[in-house]
């Protein structure tokens, strides 16, 4: 029978309502989802209310400033903030983003944030990322050649290094992956030897690819051509409408189908 239920212990309760800070006149309200796995409890939202004249204009400012000022005990990654590491990848109003690049000012109203959906949680907003890093590592992600190693580098036309804009610039945040369904629904062939690779994994696996300097084209090809690794993009293009740096994977995806398509006549 088909439970449609959440079970107990999963399911969402409200949490703490934090003071508001003395003095505030600009007050911003932030729900944030916690979850310590430690404590035995079930996830909650906590509340906070945050002063945006004594904080930075990016929502991570203002975890960083929750951190440090009201709640020592939220746990959330971040690094680079420039939108370069990826580290701080979560849902933020309902879209996933990274927090350092998402203005609160973008945020009408009170600003909701969760960690990335699909993906186990190490606590608060900190999410798994084991399988998507063994996705990615599944597609060799680096230069495969037969030729001998030449003295100095491989040599690329501007022409040829020009087709891999739009795709190296990926910082493997696992927005895209994580706001594709299909990922959803495949989640329990995720450690299989077929598994449905998700738009971040495919969208390097056509890095190389398109890359003339690569020699293992073929290779790379009878690797993708499975039902659940390739074919389980049904061009759904939540993928490119989220990436925070503008890269559509639903695109490389439906190059790699023309390549398999091209290869098989």
């Amino acid at each position: 029978m088909v439970e449609f239920t959440l079970p107990r212990n999963s399911k969402i309760k409200t949490g703490k309502s934090w003071p508001v800070p003395a003095g505030a006149k600009r007050l911003k309200k932030f729900k944030v989802y916690r979850w310590n796995p430690d404590d035995g409890k079930n996830p909650h939202i906590d509340t906070y209310k945050v002063d945006l004249d004594h904080c930075g204009p990016m929502v991570l400012d203002a975890l960083i400033k929750i951190k440090n000022e009201i709640d020592p005990t939220l746990t959330f990654r971040r690094s680079c903030r420039e939108g370069v590491c990826g580290s701080c990848a979560m849902n933020v109003d309902g879209s996933n983003t990274l927090a350092c690049t998402k203005a609160i000012d973008d945020v009408n109203g009170t600003v909701s944030i969760y960690p990335l959906p699909a993906m186990a949680v190490v606590k608060d907003l900190v999410p798994d990322m084991t399988h998507f890093y063994k996705q990615y590592a599944s597609i060799e992600p680096w230069l495969q050649t037969k030729a001998p190693v030449p003295a100095k580098e491989w040599k690329q036309s501007p022409g040829d290094r020009q087709k891999l804009d739009g795709v190296y610039e990926c910082i493997l945040c696992a927005c895209c992956s994580t706001s594709c369904p299909s990922y959803w629904w495949n989640k329990d062939r995720y450690q299989g030897p077929t598994v449905f690779l998700g738009p971040a994994a495919l969208l390097q696996s056509y890095r190389w690819l398109a890359d003339s300097r690569d020699e293992a084209t073929e290779a790379r090809l009878d690797k993708l051509d499975d039902t659940f690794r390739l074919y389980r993009c049904h061009t759904i293009m939540n993928c490119a409408n989220t990436c925070p740096k503008g890269l559509n994977p639903a695109q490389a995806i439906g190059e790699i189908k023309q390549m398999l398509a091209k290869r098989s006549l």
